[in-house]
This record gives C-alpha cells, structure tokens and sequence, in this order.
C-alpha cells in the first residue's frame, strides 16, 4: 500500500515507511477517506425490519447494550456496566481502546468522569501527562494587527487516550457478562417490536447478537447515522492529521498552542482553505502538532487525510522546526464532524428506535472547540443515567431517545460559526479568517478572562456570545457582509431560531 503513494504523495511515502506500523496507519487513513465516496453513494440500508433477517441466522449471544465502536463507546459502556449493572457487549473494528486522535482538557472537567462514580479522582489524575502553565490563541496578521490571546485552565492537560480508554476497558469486563471484541465489524441491525438483532462480522465469520439497545459509536463513518440522516450526516467538517513526535528545535513545552495560523488562504482557482495548526506538548520531551481547516462537505476542496498528511509534511517547518533528532512516534489524524443547526433544538436526527448515536457519529460537538471527547465528559453522566431510566421503563422510542443526546443548546449555537472558519474564494479575500479571528481575540482581550475560558471550554451563556458578537460587529463591520456571505437570509434566520432556542432553554432552567 505504501508503494502506491510513492509518488502520488512522496512525503507521506517518506515519514510513513520510516514507522514501524506505517502500513497499518495508512489502511486506516484510507479507510476514513472512504467517506468521501460514500456520501455520494445511495444511502445505506443498515437498520431493516426483523422479518429480513436471515432465515438461517443462529442468535447465540445476548446482551442488555451492544457499543458499535470502542473509543467514546467504551467510556458509555464503562458506566453502563459498573455503574447501572448492564450487560454490555462492545465491538471495534480496529484493537479497541486506540485512538487515532490524542485528547487535551482542563483538570476540572475530566475530574467530571468522576461524578459516574466509575472513576476515581486518582485513576483520572493518573491519565494526565503533562499540564501546562498557559495556552494561546493567535492568527496570522502584519505584527500591528496581530493579536495573541492568553488563557489560562483551557485544555491544558495533555491526556493518555489509550490509558484512559484501557481503565474503561478493564471496567466493562470486570462486570460479569460484559465483553470487548476487538477486529469485529457491525453489519446491519433488524429491528423486533422488543429488541434487536445486530450483526457482526469477525475474520469471516458471522455472528447474530440480540440486544435491548444499540448504541453507535463508529464516528464519521457510521453507516447508522448516514441511514438515519438520509445520507447526509454532516454539514462541515474539519479533516484533521498531525504527529506525535520528538526533536523540534522550538517547541515550548509548558505552553499550549490552541489555535495558531501560519499564513492566509491556499487559493486555487475555485477552491481554497484556510490551514491552521495546534501544538502542545504531550509526555517527555514528545509534543503533538495538528493541521487542519474548516469547510462544507460539499466544497470542491481536496478533504482527504491523505492528501493534508502531505501538506503537513510539506508545512511542518513553516510552524515548527524539526531537529536534527526529529522523530515521528506516530501520525495522529482523523475528520472532526460537524453540522449546522437550521433551526431551534436540535435539527439532527441522533436516534432511532433503540438506537443512540453517540460521539463523533451525533455529530452534537463543537468543531471549533472541544470535540467529540469534551462533549462525552460534559454530558456522560446524564447520558448515561438517563438511558437507564429509559430502559427501566421501557420508553425506547426515537424521540424519547433524543432526549437523552450529547446535545446542548450553547453548543449548537457556538458550532454554527464555523461557518465564518470556511474559507470561500468566490466571496472572501485570502486574509478574511486570520484578519476576523484577530478582531475576535483583540475583543476577547478586552473583556475579563472568563469570557475567552467559557468560548473555548464550550460553557458560554448566550448573553455573554451575544455580547462578544456584538462588540466584535462594532468593531469589525465587514462581519455584517460575511454574515450575509456564509449564511444568506435562510440561514441567518435559521441560525436567530437556534440561538432563540438558546435563550429559552437557558430561561427555563
């Protein structure tokens, strides 16, 4: 497979052959960019009726939950389990408990794995890798229009993913009944009055396991999601790669770097992205560096890992120096979803009948802040305790369900502005990002620290967003274009509606 991209992708072909296991990160890679063609595919057919089961199907196994996905899906199942005293059966593709993205958070808010009662304050504290002193926000600009921003307790703890992951793992199988399959495929799932049948498949075999709920947890490429959704799960996305590695000349490694831009927008006839970079610092002396952008999922860009993993390779220098020692631990990738909320509430389907959608496959995160494993944290325990009451009382139904989701009101709204991150070369200059993102970190630096920490922690109150939109209108005019630009008169109504939604959530509490 590496010889394939020789000279398709040289750098690519270059870092990866020097890793002992770059053969296997770039199947996976490749198996992400797969998205790509299925959204252009009919619209799986995944969740069918019971009566299309097959008839010789031999239904061997039960459980209370089966986790279609063991990333996020096992932090869910680790609650479940120990927690609510469910039998649950979690399956993964690939080796359960890896990631293919590292984790970043403040202390506070992981401790909130605690509150399960799964988690000790020692088992959590165990997880963190390194902390550090501050973290910055800053955009490319002439140095007299250039405006670093500083803040303090925002995702400053570096966090070991896969020991974290693995501390959940061990919860799931300590509960009796319970298991992990590693190398296990979800297939299709057949819908009963009251229950499911799912089906999976591992080195060839197939297998048929009934459970009272499923949940989805496979990400971006969830079949699931792209069925409930008619195919169209996401309206942006943010493709992501970068490397965990030693030996730059000039990494500081008691800062993190949250935000950072390099230079304005790659323009290329009709296409064009604005690229921008995140650093920080993981254990020893190793520090994590990402690239990535923002953009529509139906823009003419180049979306593929692949084809950024070779721009990142190409940029790297331009945002960190490697050293003479430079080494590659390993790549890090994978595309952040996101989706634009037109409309009060949430106007994502994220359930089905005894289907939950959960993580990167909800799709409920903010792309411009904390992801999918921030969303989990805030909302695990009531995720959590919820469906057990669901299930207690056999209200199992879609809309029942939905209720119970990752969704927050002052996150759909904050995850509405990535539009203004979507660089488009038919209505915007090339600097538009840097020099707006500027306006908004000179307008956050006016204002007391806990505005800029409750924007990158996802904890805004919608008066404080309204405010800093306000101040940075009066400020910035050409906003008032960009507004009309990227969300013309449906979406600027669409996106008054949720922000309403918003305040009325946020008055009834």
């Amino acid at each position: 497979m590496l010889e394939q991209i020789r000279n398709t992708h040289p750098l690519v072909y270059k870092n990866f052959s020097a890793l002992p296991d770059g053969e296997r990160h770039l199947r996976a890679i490749l198996a992400i960019d797969r998205y790509w063609d299925n959204i252009d595919q009919p619209v799986p057919d995944v969740i069918r009726k019971g009566s299309r089961l097959p008839a010789d199907a031999r239904v061997e196994e039960e459980c209370d939950i089966l986790y279609a996905g063991g990333t996020l899906g096992l932090l869910h199942a680790a609650v479940m389990a120990k927690q609510y005293g469910r039998k649950v059966t979690v399956i993964e593709r690939a080796e359960p408990g890896r990631t293919t993205r590292d984790w970043n958070i403040s202390r506070r808010e992981l401790l909130r794995l605690a509150d399960t009662g799964v988690f000790t304050q020692a088992e959590l504290d165990s997880t963190i890798v390194r902390t550090y002193k501050t973290g910055w926000v800053e955009f490319h600009a002439p140095a007299d229009k250039r405006k670093r921003l500083y803040m303090e307790e925002v995702l400053d703890c570096a966090v070991d993913a896969d020991k974290l992951l693995g501390m959940a793992r061990e919860k799931v199988v300590a509960n009796a009944g319970s298991t992990v399959a590693g190398h296990t495929h979800f297939v299709a799932c057949y819908r009963f009055p009251d229950h499911l049948v799912v089906q999976v498949e591992s080195s060839g075999a197939t297998r048929f396991i009934k459970t009272q709920m499923l949940i989805d947890a496979m990400g971006i490429v969830s079949p699931i999601a792209m069925q409930l959704n008619r195919g169209r799960p996401q309206t942006h996305v943010c493709p992501t790669v970068g490397t965990i590695a030693s030996g730059f000349e000039d990494a500081e490694f008691d800062v993190g770097e949250i935000l950072a831009s390099t230079e304005n927008a790659e323009v290329s006839g009709n296409r064009g992205r604005q690229l921008i970079w995140e650093g920080f610092p993981a254990k020893g002396d190793e520090y994590i560096t990402y690239l990535f952008f923002y953009d529509k999922v139906d823009s003419p860009n180049d979306k593929t890992l692949l084809g950024l993993f070779e721009a990142y390779f190409r940029k790297l220098p331009e945002y960190k120096t490697p050293g003479p020692n430079f080494t590659i631990h390993r790549p890090v990738y994978g595309i952040i979803p996101a989706y634009f909320h037109d409309g009060a509430g949430c106007t994502r389907v994220v359930s089905g009948d005894r289907i939950v959608l959960l993580g990167d496959s909800a799709s409920l995160a903010s792309p411009l802040t904390f992801c999918g494993f921030g969303s989990v944290v805030r909302n695990l325990g009531r995720m959590t305790s919820g469906l057990d009451k669901a299930m207690r009382e056999g209200r199992l139904g879609a809309a029942e369900l939905a209720r119970i989701s990752a969704y927050e009101p002052n996150v759909a709204t904050m995850a509405n502005l990535m539009k203004y991150m979507c660089y488009d070369p038919e209505t915007d200059d090339p600097g538009f990002v840097n020099e707006m993102m500027n306006e908004v970190m000179i307008v956050l630096d006016e204002m007391p620290q806990h505005y800029r920490q409750a924007m990158f922690r996802d904890e805004m109150k919608v008066d404080e967003l309204v405010t800093v939109m306000l101040k940075v209108a009066w400020r910035y005019p050409k906003i008032l274009k960009a507004t009309w630009d990227k969300l013309g008169v449906g979406g600027s109504i669409g996106f008054m509606k949720n922000l309403a939604g918003w305040a009325m959530s946020q008055s009834s509490k």
